[in-house]
């Protein structure tokens, strides 16, 4: 039986975190076969260095953002693929997808970023899970949860670029099928339609 990617995605503050968890817990308490992934990796040394960017320590092109985000994602391919072949189900908090919305909000050209994808193989998700929340409630939330914001999060006029990423690439239906739930919602609202759509 062959297994199923699935991957939260959305603004910063969507809820990506909190639902990846529920659904993650959910499934391993009814005994299912489960993995988690979460990015950017702060265990592996790319997502350390994207952690330093987002911290504002390093000032990095866009060219070189996007590259480090798809060796994040690169380097756990042959996992994810043994993993879907063992039948497992895999939650991403985030993926390649969070990569084109965020540095496509910023210039780097869809059609490259795919073309890149296909020459390293990176495996596509079966469904992606789209929290939609607006520029306001995300920068409400992650100051309520952190205190502070870092470069992507304080960015408002970035995190609208990124909404609107998020909304072309949804409408195209690009790299996966995509689903939208309304994320402002009650985290238990939320969850019930997550399970709704992956039918669980």
């Amino acid at each position: 039986m062959p297994g199923k990617f699935i991957v939260f995605e959305g603004i910063d503050g969507a809820g990506t975190e909190t639902q990846s968890k529920l659904l993650f817990n959910y499934l391993k308490n009814r005994k299912k076969p489960v993995e988690k992934l979460l990015y950017p990796d702060k265990k592996g040394v790319m997502g350390k260095l994207i952690y330093k960017y987002l911290d504002q320590q390093h000032n990095l092109p866009t060219e070189i953002q996007f590259l480090l985000h798809l060796a994040d994602f690169a380097k756990d391919q042959p996992r994810i693929k043994n993993w879907l072949k063992q039948g497992k189900i895999i939650i991403a908090d985030r993926y390649f997808t969070s990569t084109l919305a965020y540095q496509g909000a910023k210039g780097f050209p869809l059609a490259k970023a795919l073309l890149t994808a296909k020459i390293f193989e990176i495996v596509k998700p079966d469904t992606v899970i789209f929290l939609k929340v607006s520029p306001e409630t995300s920068m409400l939330r992650k100051y309520k949860e952190k205190r502070r914001l870092d470069l992507h999060e304080a960015n408002k006029k970035l995190l609208e670029k990124a909404a609107g990423s998020y909304e072309k690439l949804i409408k195209n239906q690009v790299f996966a099928k995509w689903k939208i739930i309304d994320g402002e919602k009650p985290i238990h609202q939320v969850f019930a339609e997550i399970k709704r759509i992956l039918k669980l």
